[in-house]
């Protein structure tokens, strides 16, 4: 997936979970929240997380933008963009999907990356899913009992993708207040490379607690802010620009030469 994007990318982290859920959905405020440039729109730090999972998962199959916003409008729809363990009947995960109907197990369709490929699986064979209304495309896939009720987040979902995937620097920006370290710095750091290595390419780590990307660019450090909160980064760094849990994304001058990940020491 990450051979998409020519540069490297160094990001730094630590290591536990995230969360995240717009504030019109009347969910209590968290510690962190996350920011799209130039829009109001605001996200809990897990729903960015499995947004932005939604979004490198569709880019890993060549998608365009457009199936990262139907997924991004359906998932707000099914779950408001959390990985739920209940639902209607036996409905579970990011877009509720049923075991009975032959989606997967429990425990696979309450993993985001698998849940995400299993409703591409479905778009992708909608005659003219590319260009129809999206709340017909992804009722296609769905089969909801409230076929209209996902046109409704068009245009949350065409704003999100747009950050997600966008090769602009600092297009979306994440805060939250990271915990002490916790366990030794390389365990943590393999953990981290691990679901970099699933979801956003090619991971290396460094001394230190720095995991480095290779080949990735905007899409993967964008990436990296959003899961900041479950893997605990404390910083990352793209070209010119570090972002920090506290302060998000500054431009610093001076060219990191990779995608850097540096976790909590």
């Amino acid at each position: 997936m990450a051979g998409l994007w020519a540069p490297l990318l160094v990001v730094v982290v630590a290591v536990v979970g995230l969360s995240w859920d717009t504030d019109s959905q009347g969910v209590p405020p968290v510690a962190g929240r996350c920011t799209v440039a130039g829009s109001p729109l605001t996200l809990t730090n897990e729903q960015a997380a499995n947004a932005a999972t939604i979004a490198a998962v569709a880019r890993s199959r060549g998608l365009p933008e457009r199936a990262t916003t139907i997924a991004l409008a359906t998932a707000q729809q099914e779950s408001r963009l959390r990985n739920l363990d209940y639902g209607d009947r036996d409905s579970l995960g990011l877009f509720q999907q049923r075991p009975s109907q032959g989606w997967g197990t429990p425990e696979q369709v309450q993993d985001p990356v698998y849940a995400t490929g299993k409703f591409l699986d479905g778009l992708v064979e909608v005659p003219g899913w590319e260009t129809g209304r999206l709340t017909e495309v992804a009722q296609a896939v769905q089969r909801s009992g409230f076929p209209e009720a996902y046109q409704q987040w068009e245009e949350m979902g065409t704003v999100l993708a747009g950050a997600l995937l966008s090769g602009a620097p600092a297009a979306l920006s994440c805060t939250y207040r990271p915990p002490d370290a916790d366990g030794p710095v390389d365990a943590r750091a393999a953990a981290v490379a691990d679901v970099v290595r699933r979801e956003a390419g090619s991971p290396t780590v460094l001394d230190g607690g720095v995991v480095s990307v290779a080949a990735g660019g905007w899409p993967e450090a964008t990436w990296a802010v959003a899961h900041a909160r479950n893997l605990q980064l404390t910083q990352v760094r793209f070209a010119d620009w570090t972002w920090t849990p506290a302060e998000g994304w500054a431009q610093t001058g001076t060219d990191a030469g990779a995608l850097l990940l540096q976790l909590a020491v």
